[in-house]
């Protein structure tokens, strides 16, 4: 455990000045046992906010280095100082795999988002959540689609401890397996709830669980539970 932690932590702090807060998972899912950073910014502005965040997976069958590389980028626009806002996002990544006697990687595709977000906050900030209903363009996959998402924060016991994460449901065409044994399906739900213990100001200890249905980042169709153990370090 000690050297998993030192592990974590040298890869916390060889990133750590590229964004508001950098967190350092270590995936105990199934046949994963992989390490994920995660960059993250969110900036409030008089005209609205805008957040964005880089996740690298490492490692992996045959893979030494960085096995995956996804990012989110989003713009939400205030209408009219009310809790609603315009919401402008992308996302899209690659990954790489080896699969003796083959290798390769793969594309992401990428994805525009466009609609509304309705958030809202305690007085003092404690907590909150976003809800967002919006139009999606998956490029090569399924120009009219949908996604809805809520993102959510609450900070308990005086600050000491932090609950927050997000949910998406969204029309994606995927399918597992090959052959006559390919499954197909057309809906997709992921949530990242996260639980942190803050040890300081800038510095916290937690967990992710990664709840996924019908998500590619899962070898087959279905429900799957990834949990991780992560430190996240906040500027």
């Amino acid at each position: 455990m000690k050297k998993l932690v030192l592990i974590l932590l040298v890869c916390l702090l060889g990133v750590s000045s590229f964004g508001q807060d950098v967190q350092t998972h270590y995936d105990l899912g199934k046949d994963r046992k992989f390490l994920t950073t995660t960059v993250e910014m969110f900036k409030p502005d008089k005209f609205g906010s805008t957040f964005f965040f880089i996740d690298m997976n490492y490692g992996g069958p045959g893979i030494q280095g960085v096995s995956l590389a996804y990012w989110e980028i989003s713009r939400a626009i205030t209408l009219f100082k009310s809790p609603f806002a315009l919401h402008l996002e992308y996302n899209g990544g690659f990954g790489q795999f080896e699969a003796t006697p083959f290798n390769g990687a793969y594309q992401i595709n990428d994805a525009y988002l466009g609609g509304f977000e309705y958030s809202l906050n305690a007085k003092d900030f404690s907590k909150g959540i976003t809800l967002q209903a919006m139009y999606k363009n998956i490029r090569g996959k399924n120009q009219n689609s949908f996604q809805v998402t809520a993102v959510w924060y609450m900070n308990l016991l005086h600050n000491k401890v932090t609950f927050d994460g997000f949910a998406d449901f969204w029309k994606e065409d995927n399918v597992f397996g090959f052959g006559a044994d390919a499954q197909k399906t057309k809906f997709v739900f992921l949530s990242e709830p996260q639980l942190w213990y803050n040890c300081c100001k800038n510095f916290a200890v937690g967990s992710e669980v990664e709840l996924g249905y019908n998500f590619t980042g899962n070898p087959t169709k279905g429900f799957h539970v990834n949990p991780t153990a992560a430190l996240k370090y906040t500027f």
